[in-house]
């Protein structure tokens, strides 16, 4: 009889796939087929020269299909089907060791999260595209992709009224990465979706936090010309009943608690990590540097913003415990526009500027630590909401690499990170992420200093640096993020290249605990692009293997490139429409 796509890629993989059409007719049966033998693949006489531990040059067996980045280790029914590779290849010997070598090996690679559509879930609480949704999700599953990483914004589901919480188009998307066998990392986005880069659509805050916010402007992050921010609550009103008769803090714990409540049973199973949202674009950051209406444009220094009423009345306070009240009426007023760069402004200029007077330290010192206290205050209750449900905890950190080679780092300390040339600013983020046990998860890991302007100092790759040996020194996981949609082999090269690293005075690699990619979208299913992404996720979850040569792992890569095209180019179109 004749296959649809969906079934061909269910006959090669030697499992059950279920029709779509079948689910749209209560009494059409569902169709499905399944097959417990497969053709062998010319891949399967494929040797390269690896060095044996034993220091005898050998050949290296092909990998089974059982262990292959898109067939294996996905579901029990699919050892059957692998049975004819497993046997031909592989001596009991070597079966032994690859089950005793497993654990090693997982631990060397670094497994790869695929970040969701920002609109995966659409205003009317439903799953955007369902269609096109399952398509996808099975080909990143094919891929050998780890799972998905989505948002879960309060903007959508306490919507309409303080503690009403509609889940419902999350309950569907979960339940599909569920049945497609994928981890989730659910962002509690506590933020506006719009105005940042690459926000493709517009999701606010709950009506009923805007109309408070109407109310009372200041309880939106304010510039020194009184330019309000909209993107996030300002973190000067943490701990006020504004909003209400709640304090912002209690609307996040409350929402964490509701999303714990609904979502129990996939905790820990499903559901791996919780990234909790701590400013904008979900970072933990001041909006400093909003794209919203061009304010601000790369490579501009940003602006602080610590003029709403609630962070000036705590500037005072801390003006006043330090004896110099007179510090404690305004933020500086000469450090330059959002568009200035460095030298352009007395405060941040490398030659006495403000940033590296007694003023300086006493402004910067307070600006970063309100920021700090911040977090720490949310990861209270983040850790207390989800202990013990087996799931982990992270927090993500802008990558800011413009103007890094400059003495004072403007936009670093314009975002609220007290980095410069004289001072580790990324290590008390560190540590206080230690003290709650979470992720430091960081983007820009897809870059390279020389793609970057040069007049501007850009450095990313040694602010990457930086902030891994922040992490290692704080004992604390570091995780990353690509920050730009790339696709090409640099990037990926990049990303391989980053996601280990060898501390100060160690010996030994430190891997990234998980690598999340930017993002999915039908430009990801593009024949090159999906090519290069799956030879990616493989050499990812690879690690620095010994046992396997890189055109080993892109040969199988390649293979499964091709079976898994047709169920690809499926994604790619229903996804444009």
């Amino acid at each position: 009889m004749a296959m649809s796509i969906t079934h061909q890629i269910g006959a090669l993989a030697g499992s059950s796939v279920v029709s779509e059409k079948s689910s749209n007719s209560a009494g059409e049966a569902t169709a499905a087929m399944n097959t417990t033998v497969m053709r062998k693949s010319p891949a399967s006489a494929l040797r390269c020269m690896v060095q044996r531990t034993d220091g005898v040059d050998g050949l290296s067996p092909p990998v089974s299909p059982c262990r292959s980045p898109v067939l294996g280790g996905k579901r029990p029914d699919l050892s059957v089907a692998c049975q004819a590779f497993a046997t031909e290849v592989e001596t009991p010997t070597e079966a032994e060791e690859n089950k005793e070598g497993g654990e090693r090996r997982k631990e060397r690679g670094v497994p790869v999260y695929v970040m969701m559509p920002l609109d995966s879930v659409t205003m009317g609480n439903t799953v955007k595209r369902r269609k096109a949704m399952n398509a996808s999700l099975q080909a990143l599953k094919n891929a050998g992709v780890e799972g998905i990483m989505m948002d879960v914004w309060w903007g959508l589901v306490e919507r309409d009224s303080p503690g009403s919480y509609n889940w419902g188009g999350y309950a569907e998307l979960l339940e599909m990465a569920k049945k497609h066998g994928l981890k989730v990392q659910a962002v509690m986005s506590f933020h506006q979706c719009g105005g940042n880069v690459g926000d493709s659509v517009t999701i606010p805050l709950p009506k009923w936090a805007v109309e408070e916010v109407q109310k009372d402007p200041d309880l939106a992050y304010t510039d020194q010309w009184g330019r309000r921010n909209y993107e996030y609550l300002s973190l000067g009103c943490d701990n006020l009943p504004v909003l209400k008769g709640r304090t912002p803090i209690q609307c996040y714990a409350d929402f964490m608690r509701a999303f714990k409540d609904n979502f129990q049973h996939l905790l820990g199973d499903t559901i791996v990590e919780i990234q909790v949202g701590m400013g904008p674009a979900g970072e933990l950051r001041y909006p400093s540097y909003p794209e919203q209406d061009g304010t601000w444009r790369f490579p501009g220094i940003g602006a602080f913003q610590c003029f709403d009423k609630y962070m000036l009345s705590s500037l005072k306070a801390a003006a006043e415990a330090s004896g110099k009240p007179e510090w404690g009426s305004t933020g500086p007023t000469d450090a330059g526009s959002y568009n200035n760069w460095p030298e352009d402004t007395l405060f941040f200029r490398k030659e006495g500027g403000g940033w590296n007077s007694t003023y300086g330290e006493f402004f910067l010192s307070w600006y970063s630590q309100m920021l700090l206290d911040h977090g720490d205050r949310i990861l209270t209750a983040a850790t207390s909401t989800f202990n013990n449900t087996g799931v982990k905890i992270s927090v993500k950190i802008a990558g800011i690499h413009w103007h890094y080679g400059h003495r004072s780092h403007a936009p670093e300390l314009t975002a609220g990170y007290y980095n410069t040339r004289n001072r580790d600013g990324y290590l008390p983020i560190a540590q206080m992420l230690a003290r709650h046990g979470a992720i430091f998860n960081f983007t820009c890991i897809e870059m390279r200093n020389h793609e970057q302007p040069q007049d501007a100092l850009c450095a990313p790759e040694k602010l990457v640096r930086q902030v891994a040996l922040a992490t290692h020194k704080a004992q604390v996981p570091l995780a990353g993020e690509n920050a730009l949609p790339r696709y090409d082999d640099f990037a990926h090269e990049q990303i391989l290249k980053a996601s280990s690293f060898i501390g100060d005075g160690d010996s030994e690699e430190t891997t990234m605990c998980a690598f999340t990619y930017l993002r999915m979208n039908p430009q990801l299913f593009e024949a090159d692009n999906w090519r290069r992404f799956v030879a990616f996720v493989k050499k990812m979850k690879e690690g620095k293997n010994p046992d396997k040569c890189r055109e080993q792992i892109e040969r199988e890569a390649e293979h499964f490139v091709h079976i898994t095209q047709p169920l690809v180019q499926e994604a790619a179109v229903a996804l444009m429409h």
